[in-house]
C-alpha cells in the first residue's frame, strides 16, 4: 500500500506545474508542509515491517527529494520571468528630464584654473563672511584711507570687523601669513558688492586672483604670465597692453587690456572704437602688503593679478547682461551644453 502510494506521487510530482508564485506555495503546502502528503507517508512508514524499511526509506527519500528538486525549479523560474530589476533604473522619475550643464561661470573658472596650473600655479580658497584685516587692512587699507571707498562693503553685524569680502585678495593674505614662500597660488570664488544691480553690475560676482611670490620675481614675469593667459583664453593672435594705474596693494600697479577680438584691433561698438578691451588688474606687491604678512620684503618680491569671471564670460561668450548669469534660465543655459 505505502509503496503504491509514493509511486503514485512520484508521477504526480513530475508532471506538476505552476503559473504565478501562489500556486508554487500551494504545491509546497500540499507534498512537504507539516500536514503535507509526503509528511503523513513519513508517519506512516513507522509502521513498515523491518525487512521493508530499507527499500521503502529510500524510496520514500527520493520521492522528497524531488518534490523539493521540483518547487525550488517552478520558484526559479519564476522568479527569472519577473525580475525585471536589471533592465530598470528605479531612481528615475515618472517624468522624463533633461540633464542639466554646467554654468557658464563654472565652465570659464574652470578654464582660468586649467591655464594657470599649467604655469605651477595651485588652489586657494577661505571664507566668504571675513575680518577687516584680511579684506582692507593687511592688503595696505588704512582706516581712513579713500581706496576703501571704491568698494562698497556688505557689513555682517554692526561691528564693522565681520564683513562679506568685497574682493579674493583676502584669501592670499591668508596664504601669506600661513605659508612660507615661495608661494604660488590662483584664488577663485564669490565676492560681495553693495552696488545696483543692472545689465553691467551685480551685488555678487566672481574673481579669480594670482600670487607668485619668490626670490626676484619682477615685473617682466608678471608681464609673460599674462600674455601666456591671454592667448591661451582668447587665441593666438591676442595682443596685450599694460596701462599704468593704481591699487592700494601693488605697486607699481597696471590695468591689463586685450586686443579686440571682433575687430581685430580695428574698433568697433564692442570695445568703444579702441581696438582693446579691459579684462583685469595687475602688479607688484607691495612691501608694506609682505611685511604686514610676515614676509621679508628686502628677500622676497612678487606679483597679483585679479580678474572678474564675469567679465572674461562676457568676452569669450558675448553674454550683454550680467543678470542673466544668476536667473537660472534654462533657455540661457542650454546655449552652454556646446561648451563642455
Amino acid at each position: 500500500m505505502l509503496q503504491e502510494r509514493i509511486k503514485q506521487l512520484l508521477d504526480e510530482v513530475e508532471k506538476i506545474s505552476a503559473e504565478n508564485s501562489e500556486q508554487i506555495e500551494a504545491l509546497r503546502i500540499k507534498y512537504l508542509s507539516k500536514k503535507g502528503e509526503i509528511t503523513s507517508l513519513f508517519n506512516d512508514f513507522r509502521e513498515v515491517p523491518a525487512e521493508q524499511k530499507k527499500e521503502l526509506g529510500l524510496k520514500l527519500n527520493e520521492l522528497k527529494t524531488k518534490a523539493q528538486d521540483k518547487i525550488n525549479a517552478l520558484k526559479d523560474s519564476f522568479t527569472s520571468k519577473t525580475d525585471t530589476s536589471s533592465d530598470m533604473d528605479l531612481t528615475r522619475t515618472p517624468d522624463p528630464i533633461a540633464l542639466g550643464t554646467r554654468h557658464p561661470i563654472s565652465l570659464v573658472r574652470n578654464e582660468i584654473v586649467d591655464i594657470f596650473s599649467r604655469l605651477g600655479f595651485t588652489l586657494a580658497e577661505g571664507p566668504e563672511v571675513e575680518d577687516d584685516w584680511h579684506v582692507f587692512s593687511s592688503l595696505n587699507f588704512p582706516p581712513e584711507h579713500p581706496a576703501r571707498d571704491m568698494q562698497d562693503t556688505f557689513f555682517v553685524t554692526r561691528d564693522p570687523d565681520v564683513l562679506l569680502r568685497t574682493h579674493t585678495s583676502c584669501v592670499q593674505t591668508r596664504v601669506m601669513t600661513s605659508q612660507k614662500p615661495p608661494i604660488r597660488v590662483l584664488c577663485p570664488g564669490r565676492v560681495y558688492r553693495n552696488e545696483a544691480i543692472s545689465a553691467r553690475a551685480h551685488c555678487f560676482f566672481h574673481q579669480v586672483e594670482g600670487l607668485y611670490i619668490d626670490k626676484n620675481i619682477s615685473f617682466a614675469d608678471l608681464k609673460q604670465a599674462l600674455l601666456y593667459f591671454a592667448k591661451e583664453m582668447f587665441g593666438e593672435e591676442t595682443k596685450i597692453r599694460l596701462r599704468p594705474s593704481y591699487f592700494p596693494f601693488t605697486e607699481p600697479s597696471a590695468e591689463m587690456d586685450i586686443s579686440c577680438d571682433l575687430c581685430g584691433g580695428k574698433g568697433c561698438s564692442f570695445c568703444k572704437g579702441s581696438g582693446w578691451v579691459e579684462i583685469l588688474g595687475c602688479g607688484m606687491v607691495d612691501p608694506n602688503v609682505l611685511e604686514n604678512c610676515g614676509i621679508d620684503s628686502k628677500v622676497y618680491s612678487g606679483y597679483a593679478f585679479g580678474m572678474g569671471i564675469e567679465r572674461i564670460t562676457n568676452l569669450k561668450y558675448k553674454v550683454k547682461d550680467l543678470r542673466m548669469f544668476s536667473e537660472n534660465d534654462q533657455r540661457f543655459l542650454d546655449e552652454f551644453k556646446a561648451a563642455h
